[in-house]
């Protein structure tokens, strides 16, 4: 197991050993993460972490940003894709218009198939039940 596998599997113990309130900088955060403090900052502008703002402006990670992060990573991991598309994801499910606009390319290129009305299956259901009488 690497060094960074390591990592990312403890990291949920790792969390729920650090005390509340605990605030580390963003090189501590980085490390025990595995990944570079750029990487983090990344992640940040993409919208994969909640504010993580002191009041001095200097980014600051507890227990819950650290369980954040590695949460998104485990997803992006599951499912092979890169932190901006989780990012993406995450716009589609807030955002109903940017929802209704990737629905309707996805009706268009035939990756998903529009819903059945409720009218269409009562007269479905209709049509079959006549079919059966003749």
């Amino acid at each position: 197991m690497t060094p960074r596998t390591f990592q990312a599997a403890n990291l949920t113990q790792e969390c729920k050993t650090l005390r509340k309130g605990v605030r580390m900088r963003i090189t501590e955060a980085a490390r025990r993460l595995g990944m570079s403090p750029r990487m983090l900052r990344y992640r940040e502008a993409l919208g994969l972490l909640p504010p993580v703002r002191s009041h001095g402006a200097h980014r600051r990670f507890g227990p819950e940003e650290l369980s954040a992060v590695a949460q998104g990573v485990e997803l992006e991991k599951r499912f092979d894709i890169s932190p901006a598309e989780l990012a993406f994801a995450l716009r589609v499910l807030s955002d109903p218009a940017v929802a209704q606009a990737v629905r309707d390319l996805g009706l268009r290129i035939g990756r998903l198939q529009a819903p059945r009305r409720a009218l269409d299956f009562e007269k479905e259901k209709a049509l079959r039940l006549l079919q059966g009488r003749s």
